[in-house]
């Protein structure tokens, strides 16, 4: 996918990776992983189960902690084994994280639950956070439903207000841990179109995601990692059609067959 002129790739990292490692007790789950985003970028992680995908967004974020190597998010250098408090709300204030499931208040409307954040970290008067919301449910298609509470929306547009939660926070980054993964059939191209509308518009991206064909059409950049370790990346269409690696070819020969 190329970046139309109001909307190029920048040369501004917002992540920088460099020799990460992630352990799980004994379980070295990261190894020596080396990764620069820049700003405006689509990168889309693919890979097997288990193989450290969501371990790697989840660093990003500060959800996991590190053990070796380096990471700076937005400017902001995060520290191994854990990072202060206070680092890490400066960092989640321009980091959006979606999740396979949607972590949405049940008690709270749905415009209530993107209201909440903005005005609690971003100190909004409650009529601009309203006025946010409103603007974000019709950007992601489901303004009718502000007044509604999650358990009477469907699956995809829960997915949608998650997505439009953490846009309220005006995010620089968004990181998006298989989003779909949850949603029956039907309802994954509703969440994956707003994803391409703000992939469209500039929004730097992190995606993991078995969706290949989404990964294909939106990407910048395909990342395929296996056991830990970045063994592949490019273009879409050199990944897809041309893969270097002996794993990715037999992973890609196993997905795309179905």
């Amino acid at each position: 996918m190329s970046k139309t002129p109001e909307n190029p790739i920048s040369e501004t990292p917002i992540v920088r990776m460099a020799g990460l490692n992630k352990y799980f007790g004994d379980l070295h789950v990261l190894k020596e992983v080396d990764l620069t985003v820049t700003q405006g970028e689509v990168v889309v992680i693919i890979g097997a189960s288990g193989s450290g995908k969501s371990t790697l967004i989840r660093c990003i974020n500060g959800l996991e902690p590190f053990q070796g190597g380096t990471l700076e998010v937005d400017g902001q250098p995060m520290a191994t084994n854990g990072t202060d408090q206070q680092t890490l709300f400066t960092i989640r204030k321009e980091v959006g994280m979606v999740f396979q499931q949607f972590n949405l208040f049940p008690h709270l409307t749905v415009k209530k639950n993107i209201m909440l954040a903005p005005m609690k970290v971003k100190q909004e008067p409650e009529v601009i956070a309203n006025a946010t919301a409103e603007r974000l449910l019709n950007r992601v298609g489901i303004g009718n439903q502000a007044d509604k509470y999650p358990s009477q929306l469907s699956g995809g547009q829960q997915q949608r207000v998650a997505i439009a939660r953490s846009l309220a926070m005006e995010p620089r980054l968004m990181l998006f841990d298989e989003p779909t993964s949850a949603l029956d059939p039907e309802m994954i191209g509703e969440v994956l179109d707003v994803m391409r509308e703000l992939a469209k518009e500039g929004m730097t991206m992190m995606v993991v995601t078995h969706e290949m064909g989404f990964a294909r059409e939106v990407a910048d950049r395909v990342i395929y990692i296996h056991e830990g370790k970045i063994v592949e990346e490019g273009k879409p269409a050199d990944v897809f059609d041309n893969p270097q690696n002996e794993r990715t070819q037999a992973f890609l020969s196993r997905v795309l067959a179905h």
